[in-house]
């Protein structure tokens, strides 16, 4: 998916005035292999319903840290089955109740944290992509989450050359909130 930088443009452009699903499908129509990644917080079925309404059987890539609440696990199973979802589940290689044992879970200011973030969050999405080798990713990144997603668009292209799609980029909390009801 070669896009220019001129042409992502000039398709977000175009694109910010379309409903996400509208998004999802001229994503769809313009890959080859899309999928979409979760990690089932409360804002994610609405990129997991777009997605889906635009390819049924996309894959779902979920990168479980095993540290989600019970109320996650719950919500991730309704939606899994509201949506039938195809999904293609990676976890750590070493579970959560070892690595409380050798580690605990670090604060942010403890060096540790950067080697529980790699074990948990990083090492299993390097995996997935890797093993699924998408041209194109549908993520929730929303304008206004980060400075640096602030600078990003519904469309970006990632230093891998896979194209983001963002259909609710430009979507409030509120916004989101509505959708999902």
């Amino acid at each position: 998916m070669g896009y220019s930088a001129e042409q992502l443009i000039d398709i977000n452009k175009e694109l910010k005035s379309k409903t996400p699903v509208e998004i999802a499908q001229w994503a769809v129509q313009n890959a080859k292999n899309p999928i979409v990644t979760t990690n089932f917080r409360p804002y994610e079925a609405a990129i997991l319903f777009a997605a889906t309404q635009a390819k049924s059987d996309i894959p779902v890539v979920w990168c479980d840290t095993g540290y989600n609440t019970p109320n996650t696990y719950r919500h991730a199973e309704e939606v899994i089955k509201l949506l039938d979802l195809k999904v293609d589940l990676y976890v750590p290689q070493q579970t959560a109740a070892h690595r409380d044992v050798v580690m605990g879970i670090p604060q942010i200011d403890d060096s540790r944290h950067k080697i529980f973030t790699e074990q948990v969050k990083l090492e299993p999405f390097k995996r997935a992509m890797a093993n699924h080798k998408p041209d194109l990713w549908f993520t929730n990144l929303r304008k206004g989450q980060t400075a640096h997603r602030d600078n990003l668009d519904i469309l970006s292209l990632g230093a891998d050359g896979v194209l983001k799609v963002s259909p609710f980029y430009y979507w409030s909390d509120a916004g989101l909130d509505a959708y999902l009801a």
